[in-house]
């Protein structure tokens, strides 16, 4: 993705995730909340030539090395584009289940089981002080990582490849969980887009 940013179209209708995530939150979440991100976003960079160049990977990446003056709008708002952008991807109707093939192995290796895995990630989601995100990253050389990031912070920034992640903002659950985040995470590993996830990791890991 490059600047002028876009709302790409969802890969799935507003009401597939149902029952685990409702058609309405869904709705708002991906045409309220992502598309004022991607707004804010082009309007952080309207002005800035030599970073409408760069793509939102290469601007969280090296976020740090940006003119002071960008640093926190892309934080911000570049980070709410790319985080949403892959949260959308790691989801799919029917979903749940568990990896295969290399991803898999890794997990066994890396956390003893998947059972293991599983609750840790949904530990690092539920426990999370205010809004921000769990993830599953990786590194150039394949080992895995449980991340928290706070707001919108991104993993890439931090030197972190993200394969997969769960968004605790209150927005993205509140509506038909109310204050039960913990609900809402228990419910998400039914959506989550293993097939996706796999092609991910042994695509940056080949």
């Amino acid at each position: 993705m490059k600047y002028s940013y876009a709302c790409e179209p969802l890969p799935y209708s507003f009401n597939a995730l149902e029952p685990y995530i409702d058609e309405k939150t869904l709705n708002i979440h991906f045409s309220k909340h992502y598309q004022g991100y991607i707004d804010n976003l082009n309007r952080v960079l309207q002005n800035a030539v030599d970073q409408q160049t760069m793509t939102i990977d290469q601007l969280l990446t090296h976020l740090r090395s940006l003119p002071v003056s960008l640093q926190t709008g892309v934080r911000n708002f570049g980070g709410g584009v790319y985080n949403h952008a892959l949260f959308w991807q790691v989801m799919m109707p029917q979903g749940g289940g568990r990896p295969s093939g290399l991803l898999a192995e890794r997990i066994e290796q890396t956390f003893g089981a998947f059972d293991v895995f599983q609750k840790q990630m949904s530990d690092a989601a539920k426990t999370l002080f205010g809004s921000g995100w769990a993830w599953l990253c990786t590194d150039e050389h394949g080992s895995l990582s449980i991340v928290q990031t706070h707001d919108q912070d991104c993993p890439l920034t931090d030197g972190h490849y993200p394969l997969m992640c769960i968004d605790v903002w209150e927005h993205a659950y509140y509506l038909h969980y109310q204050n039960r985040r913990g609900d809402f995470v228990d419910a998400w590993w039914h959506v989550a887009n293993w097939p996706f996830i796999q092609a991910r990791y042994e695509e940056h890991v080949k």
